[in-house]
């Protein structure tokens, strides 16, 4: 299989949080500022989006931990990634991506979704991202 430069530049990203990890307590890296680092770095639209989402998270689910994941703001539980936001930009998609792991407990059946695009965040999305994290950590 050929990756994409975009693709390995993210699996390039995700090694470097890896060995960061390792690192530890020596690093003394405060994951929610690399967080925000990262989104700063972001263009207009998805830095917008991710403000926003991060905002959400914060509130609806604040046990949850912010951190990098292959290069892109996630939330975790016990070091297990529930939740992430794809930027467009990473992969030069048209939309951004809000996706969930399996640790995400939005199980409805035999069939359900599991990462929704954004294109923006009005007061009725809102009320809905607001919705699936509250369920995803329940």
């Amino acid at each position: 299989m050929n990756f994409t430069d975009d693709e390995r530049a993210a699996m390039k990203e995700r090694a470097s949080e890896v060995r960061a990890a390792r690192r530890g307590s020596k690093a003394k890296v405060d994951p929610e500022a690399e967080l925000l680092a990262k989104i700063a770095e972001m263009g207009e639209a998805d830095r917008v989006l991710a403000e926003r989402l991060h905002a959400i998270v914060k509130v609806a689910a604040p046990e949850l931990t912010p951190k990098l994941w292959y290069g892109m703001p996630a939330y975790a539980r016990d070091g297990k990634i529930v939740c992430f936001f794809q930027p467009a930009a990473k992969f030069k998609y048209r939309y951004a991506t809000l996706g969930f792991n399996d640790e995400a407990k939005l199980d409805d059946g035999e069939f359900w979704p599991i990462a929704y695009a954004l294109t923006s965040l009005d007061a009725a999305v809102e009320e809905r991202v607001t919705d699936l994290i509250r369920q995803a950590v329940r």
